[in-house]
């Protein structure tokens, strides 16, 4: 079982949990979760395994998120996200049971884009790993499959000026749904739309504490974030990226490595989704085996 603990990040309590392995091999990990999920969700699948195969790991809720300190809930701020990960490094470097010159990030979806800028101005950070990495600004901007119609961005931006305005006047922020009301709504949006319902919003991982809205002064901040533009500082640390073969986001993978410099590497998940690399048990048995090797490589 996982031992609760928490650290400070910009003033607010940031709830995490520590996976501590029988035979530990030296190496820490820290792993970032999903935009609206929180550390009980793909996280913990991850830090179940890497934790069996000797890795201490720090899972926790981003801020505004999960149990993690922050008003409005659901408030997604990618400064603040990446100003998580540095915390739980700073948290980790001073604990005498880790060695701080052995510890690596890895970022699952919107954390995949996250650990990037975190890592390239935080040289404590040794190994950096993704897994179906996304950038949020892209995502807002043109989506995840890179096709969005332009006016959706306009809409989005339109709304989040007119909310920051309402509450100038005195009134909440206010937000949005992320997901489908209705099975039938999410299908008519296409796989990847469905498939993100369908781990969020049903018994496969519904959880009361993963946000299902966004505040609306979220979407100008995500809309004005570049998550891979300073890619290249990680170097000479290594860097892993890993995709599935039919993720709708891996041209997001795809791109980032191409700006990355050596050392890099790509792993792709055979016959996976996206969302597949959140908790089905082949494709995650898949990109642990990759992780681990990289990680007792590079740390």
């Amino acid at each position: 079982m996982p031992t609760p603990v928490s650290f400070l990040s910009s003033g607010l309590r940031i709830a995490a949990h520590v996976y501590t392995p029988e035979a530990a091999n030296g190496r820490t990990l820290v792993i970032g979760h999903p935009g609206t999920s929180i550390k009980e969700q793909s996280p913990a699948l991850y830090a179940r395994k890497l934790c069996d195969n000797g890795f201490t790991v720090l899972t926790f809720d981003a801020a505004f998120q999960g149990e993690s300190d922050g008003s409005p809930r659901g408030f997604e701020n990618p400064a603040q996200r990446i100003e998580d990960f540095k915390a739980a490094v700073s948290w980790l470097a001073i604990r005498p049971d880790v060695d701080p010159a052995r510890i690596g990030l890895l970022g699952i979806c919107a954390s995949g884009g996250y650990v990037i800028p975190a890592a390239a101005g935080d040289r404590r950070v040794k190994a950096v790993a993704t897994v179906a990495a996304v950038d949020v600004g892209q995502q807002i901007r043109v989506g995840p499959d890179g096709k969005q119609d332009p006016a959706v961005l306009e809409a989005l931006l339109q709304g989040a000026a007119q909310a920051r305005t309402a509450a100038a006047r005195g009134g909440p922020i206010g937000s949005f749904p992320i997901f489908p009301a209705t099975e039938a709504e999410a299908r008519a949006g296409g796989r990847h739309v469905w498939e993100g319902w369908d781990y969020y919003c049903t018994s496969r991982c519904d959880h009361p504490r993963s946000a299902k809205s966004l505040t609306w002064d979220s979407i100008d901040r995500m809309a004005t974030f570049d998550a891979f533009r300073f890619i290249g500082m990680i170097a000479p640390r290594p860097l892993l990226m890993i995709t599935a073969e039919h993720a709708v986001t891996a041209w997001m993978t795809h791109d980032a490595l191409a700006l990355a410099s050596a050392p890099k590497a790509l792993h792709e998940v055979p016959g996976a989704t996206h969302v597949e690399l959140y908790d089905k048990e082949e494709a995650i048995d898949d990109a642990v085996v990759a992780l681990t090797k990289f990680f007792d490589q590079a740390l």
